[in-house]
C-alpha cells in the first residue's frame, strides 16, 4: 500500500497545459488508427481488434464491462508493436484512461495480477525508445501507476525508474523536463519513494539544476520534490548537508515569482519543524540567519500577498530566526558559516579572542571544521573563500598546540603550500601568512629544546635527541 501524502496541491495537474508533451497529446488525440489492417496482417487477434475499435469509440461504458479484456488489449498492444505514431495513440489513450479516473489504476493492478502479467515491464521497456513523446508520456504512466493505486513499484524497477528520472533533469536542453518534473512530484508525495530517490543521489542532482539558470516553473517544481522531501523528518535533518539552504536563500533574494517565494518559504519552514533533534532546527535558523534570509523576511514582510501561507510563514521564519540570533555564540555562527562552504570577510576570523578560546573546537566531530576548511581549499575557485580559509588554518596553528600535526594528517599542509603560487594576490598574502605560522611553531618547538639541551648539558646530563 502506498502512503501518499495529500497535500494542499493533491489537484495540481500532472502537467502545465503548456508544457511540449501536453501540446502534442491534443494532436495525437486526432488520430485514426487503421486497425482492421494490424488484423488483417495477423499482427494483432481479432479479441484485441475488437477491444481497440470498441474503446475507441465508447471507453467508460466498455471499460467498466470488459475491464479485464481491455487491460489485456492495451498491454499486448503496447509490448508487441513498434510503429510509433501507433504506440503514441495508445499511450494518450492510456493515460486518458487513468487521468478520467484514478481508481482505474487499481483496476489495471488487479486486472494485470490476475492475468499474471507484469504491468511495469512494457512500460520501463518504453523508456529505451528514441521518441521522445513516448519516452516521456511512458513515464507519466508508470508515475500514476506507481503512486495512485495501492501497489508500490517493486525495489529493483524503482530505482531503475528513479534514476531514468534523474538523468533525465540533467540532460541538457531537454524539452521534456516540465514533464519530467512533475513526474518526480508525483514520485516524491510517496514516503517509501524518498530514500530510493536519495539512494541514486536525487538530492544534489536537483541542487545542481537549481544552482544553474532554469526558468521559474522548472524552479518552482524541482524545489516542490525538495518541499515533499522534507516532510519526512529523516531527510529533513539532512538535507542540509547538500547545500540547499544558500541554494534557495539565493534563489529566493532573486526571485519575482510569488509561487515560487511561497514554495521557498514552506521548506524552510520544514526544515525548522520536522527534524526531531531540536539541535539540527537550531543549526538550520543559524544558516538561513548565515545565509541572509532574515533581510529578504523583512523585505517580504513589507509586501502584500495574497496567499495567506506566505505571510503565515514569514511570520513564523522571522520569529525563529530573530530568536535563534539572540541565542548565537560566535562559535555556532563560525561553524554554521564553514558548513556553508561560504566564507567570508565576517568580524569572527579577525579576532584573536574568538581563535584563543575556539581553536580547539575545530577538532569536534572527528575534526569536522578544519576538514571543511582543507576541503575548500583543494576545490573553491573563489579568491575570498580561498584566502579566509587560508587565515583560519594559520590561526588554528597558532593557537592549538598539535595544530601542525594535525593538519599535515588531513593533509592540509601542503595544499596551503600550493596556494602560494596563485594567481590573485591576496589568496598568495593569507597562504604566506599560514605557511609562516606553520613554521614559527616549528621554530617555538626548537626553541624550547634548545633550552633543554643547555640546561641538562649544565647538570651534565646527555641532550635529549629531539625533532624539529
Amino acid at each position: 500500500m502506498t502512503t501518499a501524502l495529500y497535500l494542499p496541491e493533491e489537484n495540481i495537474d500532472m502537467i502545465a497545459a503548456t508544457s511540449v508533451l501536453q501540446q502534442q497529446a491534443a494532436d495525437i488525440r486526432t488520430r485514426t488508427i487503421n486497425w482492421a489492417s494490424y488484423m488483417q496482417s495477423q499482427m494483432i487477434s481479432e479479441e484485441d481488434y475488437k477491444a481497440i475499435s470498441t474503446l475507441d469509440k465508447s471507453r467508460g461504458t466498455y471499460l467498466a464491462q470488459n475491464s479485464s479484456q481491455v487491460v489485456k488489449t492495451l498491454l499486448n498492444l503496447v509490448s508487441h508493436l513498434s510503429k510509433d505514431s501507433t504506440i503514441q495513440y495508445i499511450l494518450v489513450l492510456l493515460d486518458d484512461l487513468l487521468q478520467e479516473d484514478r481508481s482505474r489504476v487499481d483496476l489495471f493492478h488487479e486486472t494485470a495480477g490476475k492475468l499474471k502479467q507484469c504491468i511495469w515491464g512494457p512500460f520501463l521497456n518504453l523508456l529505451n525508445r528514441q521518441d521522445g513523446f513516448i519516452v516521456n508520456m511512458s513515464s507519466r504512466i508508470l508515475a500514476k501507476f506507481a503512486c495512485w493505486g495501492h501497489e508500490t513499484m517493486p525495489k529493483s524497477d524503482l530505482n531503475f525508474y528513479l534514476q531514468f528520472l534523474k538523468d533525465q533533469l540533467a540532460t541538457n536542453n531537454n524539452e521534456y523536463i516540465q514533464s519530467v518534473a512533475r513526474c518526480l512530484q508525483m514520485m516524491l508525495r510517496v514516503d517509501e519513494y524518498r530514500f530510493a530517490f536519495v539512494g541514486v543521489d536525487g538530492i544534489s542532482t536537483l541542487i545542481r539544476i537549481l544552482s544553474t539558470r532554469v526558468n521559474f516553473q522548472v524552479q518552482y517544481q524541482l524545489i516542490f520534490c525538495l518541499w515533499v522531501l522534507t516532510f519526512n523528518p529523516l531527510l529533513a535533518a539532512k538535507m542540509n548537508k547538500f547545500s540547499v539552504i544558500p541554494i534557495l536563500a539565493d534563489i529566493l533574494s532573486d526571485c519575482a515569482k510569488e509561487k515560487v517565494t511561497r514554495i521557498i518559504l514552506a521548506v524552510f519552514r520544514n526544515l525548522i519543524e520536522k527534524p526531531e533533534d531540536s539541535s539540527v532546527a537550531k543549526d538550520h535558523c543559524i544558516a538561513m540567519v548565515q545565509c541572509k534570509v532574515l533581510k529578504q523576511l523583512s523585505i517580504l514582510e513589507q509586501r502584500r500577498f495574497d496567499d495567506e501561507d506566505i505571510t503565515a510563514d514569514v511570520e513564523y521564519l522571522s520569529e525563529k530566526l530573530q530568536n535563534s540570533v539572540q541565542d548565537l555564540s560566535s562559535f555556532d555562527e563560525y561553524a554554521t558559516e564553514v558548513r556553508s562552504g561560504r566564507l567570508e570577510w565576517s568580524p569572527v576570523h579577525k579576532s584573536a579572542k574568538f581563535w584563543r578560546e575556539n581553536a580547539q573546537r575545530l577538532n569536534e566531530k572527528n575534526y569536522e571544521l578544519l576538514r571543511i576548511l582543507v576541503h575548500l581549499l583543494e576545490t573553491s575557485k573563489d579568491a575570498i573563500i580561498l584566502s579566509v580559509a587560508c587565515f583560519d588554518i594559520g590561526e588554528y596553528v597558532r593557537h592549538y598546540p598539535r595544530g601542525k600535526h594535525v593538519l599535515e594528517q588531513l593533509g592540509g599542509k601542503q595544499i596551503v603550500m600550493q596556494h602560494l603560487g596563485h594567481e590573485d594576490p591576496n589568496v598568495r598574502y593569507e597562504a604566506l601568512l599560514a605557511v609562516q605560522k606553520l613554521m614559527v611553531h616549528n621554530w617555538e618547538y626548537l626553541g624550547k629544546q634548545l633550552e633543554k639541551d643547555n640546561e641538562n648539558q649544565k647538570q651534565g646530563a646527555a641532550p635529549i635527541a629531539g625533532k624539529a
